[in-house]
């Protein structure tokens, strides 16, 4: 892992300082949808959790010497589209996407970083570590689906829609960023390899639906 180049890791870190900054816009606008004052101090606190995160990534890419405005400039276009394309509507609707959503997100940067060098690794890694989201979206989804089961059918389709969508922006970042596509390609090995990590990665996906009491 030593002889990853730096490009790779710049644009890794790049990409998640931007998307935890948008973690950020997108829990603090989902918590004034909350039902309970609870509910919105939960997620006021898990914003607060990315920013914290955001702050630890763009330091490490000063120590890089690299300036983080423009390793995150490449990616707002793309992750702006997805996130934009799949606004909430509703304080449900808004769980499920930081849950299933950002979970397929987490779960394939987290596959990524296995591939980095230390420090970087272990930072990605603790960066991605859950803030609590993922145990109360379960709850609150779960309690809301036993209250009305007619909901699981409308989440079940809009959290098929933003895995299709969040597949089709990891690909567009990866095809326009040839030092991500290099690195995966190097660190799984072959297209077999590739292969195997989706297959993880969509394993997991139908793990988090089973959690939230969704058909995949």
């Amino acid at each position: 892992m030593a002889g990853v180049d730096q490009g790779a890791v710049v644009d890794l870190l790049g990409v998640l300082a931007y998307a935890e900054l948008t973690a950020f816009d997108r829990l603090a606008e989902d918590a004034r949808l909350a039902p309970t004052l609870d509910g919105r101090a939960a997620l006021a606190r898990m914003a607060a959790a990315e920013v914290a995160h955001h702050d630890r990534l763009t330091a490490r890419m000063r120590e890089l010497g690299v300036e983080p405005a423009a390793a995150m400039a490449p990616f707002v276009a793309p992750l702006d589209a997805f996130h934009d394309g799949t606004r909430a509507s509703t304080w449900l609707e808004g769980l499920v996407k930081a849950y299933v959503g950002d979970g397929l997100a987490t779960d394939f940067y987290r596959e990524v970083a296995a591939f980095l060098p230390q420090p970087d690794r272990t930072l990605v890694e603790e960066v991605l570590a859950d803030t609590g989201h993922a145990d109360f979206a379960v709850r609150e989804v779960r309690a809301a689906m036993a209250a009305d089961p007619a909901v699981a059918g409308r989440l079940a389709l809009w959290a098929r829609r933003l895995v299709g969508e969040a597949l089709t922006q990891s690909q567009a970042v990866i095809a326009e960023h040839e030092d991500l596509a290099e690195l995966i390609i190097a660190g799984t090995g072959d297209l077999a390899g590739v292969g195997q990590l989706l297959g993880r990665i969509t394993t997991a996906h139908t793990a988090r639906m089973g959690a939230l009491g969704l058909s995949t």
